[in-house]
């Protein structure tokens, strides 16, 4: 476990509650964040989404580090999987997990393409139903990207899900949520019509699994959203929510 995550476990309850505020001052990118977005292998395709995604920008404030053991649920086609997996370098994994319907559905053989990379090597597939996932034991890190709000429609056990998430982690870690913003107070209403959560219900969920929220962030925020059309209408434009939660 590294210092600043072992710190966290003795965090009075005043300081959890005094960071676990929006922020709107982005920490410096670590050089090894850096190197890994700008890696020469990444698809243009990519490359393309980043000044929307801010890549950098959200691994950094999630604090992944060198070294880190990360599961990344719902992978799709390696967006970020293949930054993490540079990021956390040879001496750590990355864990990509697809549902045999976004495999087939969507990703259509683009993952298995990008992993054909050496510099890939630290990538291990889970290719497998949310109903079958078992995550690795020990991980540092659980991140799930634009994604929460498709396990309601799906009709996926959510408090299974995130009890499965809590044991696999290690005491500290993290678990990182990013999600499209639907109006307050909407709870699950849109998320297949629109594809957006209402970001307390998804705090209270995690919070009910044992996680504490460390911090939130407003680095993908879009103030001229207005949280009421399908995200794919101006896709990238969307207002986002960042939650970085921690297990105790």
């Amino acid at each position: 476990m590294t210092t600043s995550r072992a710190c966290s476990l003795f965090l009075p309850v005043t300081l959890i509650l005094a960071v676990s505020i929006s922020s709107h001052a982005a920490p410096p990118v670590p050089d090894y964040i850096a190197q890994a977005v700008a890696d020469p292998g990444r698809p243009d395709a990519d490359r393309l989404r980043d000044a929307d995604r801010k890549p950098a920008e959200v691994l950094t404030f999630f604090g992944i580090q060198p070294g880190d053991r990360i599961l990344d649920v719902i992978a799709g086609s390696g967006y970020y999987t293949h930054i993490l997996s540079r990021a956390v370098g040879a001496s750590g994994t990355v864990y990509a997990h697809n549902t045999p319907t976004v495999l087939e559905k969507f990703v259509k053989g683009r993952l298995a393409e990008r992993l054909k990379s050496a510099s890939l090597a630290n990538v291990q597939r889970l290719d497998v139903a949310f109903e079958a996932l078992e995550p690795p034991k020990d991980l540092d890190a659980v991140l799930i990207v634009l994604f929460y709000h498709d396990l309601y429609w799906q009709k996926i056990d959510r408090p299974k899900l995130n009890a499965k998430i809590f044991a696999a982690l290690k005491p500290g870690g993290l678990y990182g949520i990013v999600d499209h913003h639907a109006p307050p107070g909407s709870g699950a209403r849109d998320v297949e019509s629109l594809h957006r959560v209402d970001a307390e219900l998804v705090k209270k969920e995690i919070l009910a699994a044992g996680f504490v929220l460390e911090a939130q962030s407003s680095l993908l925020r879009h103030a001229q959203d207005p949280r009421t059309d399908n995200v794919f209408k101006n896709r990238g434009k969307s207002d986002r929510f960042i939650y970085k939660f921690r297990k105790p």
